[in-house]
């Protein structure tokens, strides 16, 4: 199939500027770029922090390169008094604007949203805070962990580091935020085409952790209500006497962690390596008891809640039938039977596994001072390459010049503004100097 020209891809001819490092808005920003977005990154005049994180190359890092392919980067200190105009002439003609600054910080450099969405009617602004824009938290920094913590989900987790919860990683809290940003802005740019007005698109790191433990919250006042409240009162009584986390873990309300699942839905150790299985439905359930030869005859009881130390007995014997056999095993048997079932991967696996490759989920990325890098390719297919893998970002500061250009700053401007220490730029193939 032919490659979709670059016009059909669903971003193309959208300029996208981005004040973001570390996670969330780097990597929707990634993504606006391979649906053809034009992605400016404006970086400090040092560089994105990220690339001095055990760097591959100068100022190149996996860190960097895993957020941050099919951007031009701009050093620009926005705190300079000659910033303003540079950030004027950049978003005059864009259409998106992405920024995860500290609380307050935007406001006081001229980029609060509703400003410039007030001096560019159709510019999208789009905004990730740790906490939201309102409320009593809203003024404090925070990143993945504490955004994991403060959501609920770090517990909801189960994650144990000795007696303290521990967080999920990878920084799956920012990496939804980047998604669900992403989705935002997809929807704002949607919204301008019907009425030819921008806006703006908030995020933040605690929502969308808790719409990773989406299925804990979610409460029946009537039902979970009562209880609720007694297990909070319970929490209140267990820290004032010093319990451990573990020990107020075990208080928790089970509304929704069944007995059953103790048995049909988890990591089993096999002979060899764990597998985890998922009997969401009662026909999964049927098919795991008939594929291990057990039997539940409390399957289909309506308190199930009453029914632990039945689960727990369970659970020992399909732990026994588990261990007897090889994993390799165990995914045949399942599988034939129509049951979720995958050994547990390790990330270092994946690289080369057949079934990755085959549906292309990574990409040889040509870098040229880090060498061939296998990078993971968009997480979004759409007909017609609509979504594609990018190139890596050009060397740090190479594009100074050009980007100045196509905003409008002539040759002397552009000169001003780099003897001014607004900004800087790599030097040209003839110039043997240092960074400008």
């Amino acid at each position: 199939m032919n490659p979709t020209p670059a016009d059909q891809q669903p971003f193309h001819g959208i300029r996208v500027i981005e004040f973001g490092q570390f996670v969330a808005v780097p990597f929707c920003a990634q993504l606006l770029a391979e649906g053809g977005a034009d992605v400016i990154k404006i970086e400090s005049l040092d560089g994105d922090p990220t690339r001095i994180l055990r760097p591959l190359a100068p100022m190149e890092t996996r860190t960097f390169i895993s957020r941050n392919r099919g951007k031009r980067s701009l050093p620009l200190n926005l705190r300079h008094p000659d910033a303003a105009a540079v950030i004027n002439a950049l978003l005059q003609d864009a259409d998106v604007a992405l920024m995860n600054f500290r609380p307050g910080l935007a406001e006081r450099i001229g980029l609060g949203a509703e400003e410039l969405v007030n001096r560019h009617p159709r510019l999208i602004v789009g905004s990730v805070t740790a906490f939201g824009k309102r409320g009593p938290d809203a003024g404090f920094a925070g990143m993945d962990i504490v955004g994991q913590a403060r959501s609920g989900l770090m517990a909801a987790n189960g994650r144990m580091a000795g007696d303290l919860p521990a967080p999920g990683d990878p920084v799956s809290a920012d990496y939804m935020c980047a998604m669900s940003l992403a989705f935002g802005i997809s929807s704002a740019l949607l919204r301008r085409e019907r009425t030819g007005r921008g806006g703006v698109v908030d995020t933040s790191l605690m929502q969308a952790a808790m719409t990773l433990a989406n299925n804990q919250l979610i409460r029946s006042e009537a039902v979970d209500g009562p209880v609720h409240e007694r297990t909070l009162e319970q929490l209140a009584n267990q820290r004032r006497e010093g319990a451990s986390f573990a020990e107020q873990a075990s208080g928790m309300s089970a509304g929704r962690a069944m007995p059953l699942m103790k048995v049909y839905f988890r990591t089993y150790a096999t002979a060899d390596a764990p597998v985890a299985i998922a009997c969401g439905s009662r026909s999964l359930r049927v098919r795991f008891l008939e594929a291990l030869g057990l039997e539940d005859p409390e399957m289909d009881a309506p308190d199930n809640e009453g029914k632990t130390e039945h689960y727990l007995a369970l659970m020992q014997r399909a732990e026994v039938i588990f261990r007897s056999r090889p994993s390799a095993e165990w995914l045949a048997v399942l599988q034939e039977a129509g049951v979720p079932v995958s050994t547990v991967k390790f990330p270092v696996e994946l690289f080369d596994d057949e079934h990755a490759r085959a549906n292309e989920m990574f990409h040889t990325l040509e870098h040229p001072t880090a060498g061939d890098m296998t990078v993971l390719s968009p997480p979004v297919r759409m007909d017609g390459d609509g979504f594609r893998s990018r190139e890596p970002a050009p060397e740090f500061a190479s594009a100074t010049r050009e980007i100045l250009a196509e905003v409008g700053f002539d040759e002397a401007a552009v000169e001003a503004l780099l003897d001014a220490g607004a900004t800087r730029a790599a030097p040209t193939p003839d110039d043997d100097s240092k960074l400008t």
